[in-house]
């Protein structure tokens, strides 16, 4: 889905939107989708459904913020449903969406006024790359009712009006997906220590030194990567240390004048791959301890807007 910040052609302005309930809803739809295209799309729909309405009809509504928000909750439901079917026939493997630090750009869109929904997002634990492929691993119902519980506070009462269940179900499906998430995430690894490794990591990748790599990947690390179909990408996972390195230094190889970058991804330390000033990979990892476990590699350049200053 493309992004739009206007309306289209031939349709009335939409009245300017409380910024406060634009980054929430932002904030929420980003979480339950792993996309920001697709976030910002339910957004705007959900301020169309409102707007939509007569005046006498918005004025009966409470709690505008509320609404608007189980409307989102809905329109995501609905989304997600129909991802799994679209993500069967994307080329490769799908990851989330990577979203940037804009304080770290020094010019472009970070000193622009921040009229980029990357610029709404909270950057905190529930962006985590690794939290976000956790969560595509459950099915829509139990990820709407975790993140809008655990993550935004949602009681069970108002959640059953947006996922259609009965509040004790939508107690069982927090729960479920909680589980999930205490099973697959790895126990936390202080921010300092994993820059020091995604910096020794850099270094080691720029000399292309494949026993460096090695000393730094865990001995059964996965490398995904997602080109999207659009861009040159390894289609399947890469499984065990040897073999990520190896495809690591063989990247030098292959693009030349390649500049490597550390910087913030999700919300934690990562690295950015820059080609003539234009982001061509965006890598975000995950460390148990001092070594990396998952290295997640977005090459697609749909995903890849707001990583161009």
């Amino acid at each position: 889905m493309s992004r739009r910040t206007e309306p289209e052609p031939g349709l009335l302005p939409v009245p300017v939107r409380p910024e406060g309930e634009y980054r929430q809803l932002i904030n929420v739809a980003y979480r339950l989708l792993g996309s920001l295209a697709e976030a910002e799309d339910a957004v705007q729909e959900a301020f169309a459904r409102w707007y939509a309405m007569s005046g006498p009809q918005r004025e009966a509504v409470e709690s505008p913020g509320a609404w608007l928000t189980t409307v989102v909750g809905r329109i995501c439901l609905d989304v997600l449903g129909s991802a799994r079917a679209r993500r069967e026939r994307y080329v490769g493997e799908w990851v989330p969406e990577p979203l940037p630090d804009t304080t770290e750009w020094m010019n472009g869109r970070a000193g622009g006024g921040g009229t980029d929904p990357a610029d709404r997002i909270t950057l905190d634990e529930s962006v985590d790359m690794a939290f976000l492929v956790v969560l595509e691993s459950m099915t829509p119902a139990e990820r709407v009712a975790f993140i809008l519980h655990d993550v935004f506070r949602y009681p069970f009462t108002e959640l059953a009006t947006i996922v259609g269940r009965t509040p004790a179900a939508c107690r069982q499906l927090a729960s479920s997906a909680r589980r999930r998430v205490r099973a697959a995430r790895p126990p936390e690894t202080p921010t300092g220590l994993q820059a020091r490794v995604i910096r020794d990591f850099k270094q080691a990748w720029e000399a292309q030194d494949i026993a460096a790599l090695v000393g730094l990947l865990n001995p059964d690390a996965t490398m995904i990567a997602d080109g999207g179909g659009l861009v040159g990408a390894t289609l399947r996972p890469i499984t065990g240390a040897g073999e990520i390195a190896r495809y690591i230094a063989a990247i030098g190889d292959m693009v030349p004048g390649m500049t490597l970058l550390l910087r913030s991804v999700n919300g934690r330390p990562g690295l950015v791959a820059q080609r003539g000033g234009t982001t061509v990979t965006v890598a975000a990892f995950a460390l148990a301890d001092d070594r990396i476990t998952h290295i997640w590699a977005v090459r697609n350049p749909e995903k890849l807007g707001p990583w161009t200053p």
